[in-house]
């Protein structure tokens, strides 16, 4: 195994989403609307923002890693929280399954049943963070879907009896 699949299995394995205090939600809505102003009065491709140190050097923050950071700021502002995960690496089962929050053994069968596609190496699969992803994205998505769904049908038909607490 390539010491760099190995070390991403271990960060994606510890990782944990990342929210921000409510003490600090002004802050970062504040920092939300910054990087806004900053987009919008930016030449096209262009970035102005620079990070300075402690000790007062600083450097040029790249377009891409701010539009990364707009994004991350925009979730957080929400009061969501964000985990990050490079998309085109690929794990083990067991790492998607804790990607999932589900059995592997319910991912195999997942895997199976051909929801996730993955490769074979030998004896063992591999599948794409992006596939993980974009599989937990539709799962999501249904979920909410269906509790919709339930929830509409419990008001049509006059919600939950009061007497059956």
């Amino acid at each position: 195994m390539k010491a760099g699949i190995h070390n991403l299995e271990d960060i994606v394995r510890r990782m944990t989403p990342i929210a921000v205090p409510q003490a600090q939600r002004s802050e970062v809505v504040a920092l939300s609307k910054a990087l806004a102003d900053q987009r919008s009065n930016r030449p096209r491709g262009r970035s102005r923002c620079r990070l300075v140190s402690h000790n007062g050097k600083s450097v040029a923050v790249p377009t891409a890693v701010i539009r990364l950071l707009e994004r991350v700021v925009e979730v957080l502002a929400r009061g969501d929280s964000i985990t990050v995960v490079p998309v085109d690496r690929e794990v083990t089962s067991q790492t998607a399954a804790d990607l999932l929050n589900v059995s592997r053994q319910y991912l195999v069968r997942l895997l199976d049943a051909g929801a996730i596609p993955y490769r074979m190496t030998g004896a063992h699969r591999r599948i794409r963070v992006e596939d993980v992803v974009l599989f937990k994205r539709k799962r999501d998505k249904d979920r909410r879907a269906g509790l919709r769904k339930l929830s509409q049908l419990t008001q049509e038909f006059d919600g939950y009896d009061p007497e059956s607490k």
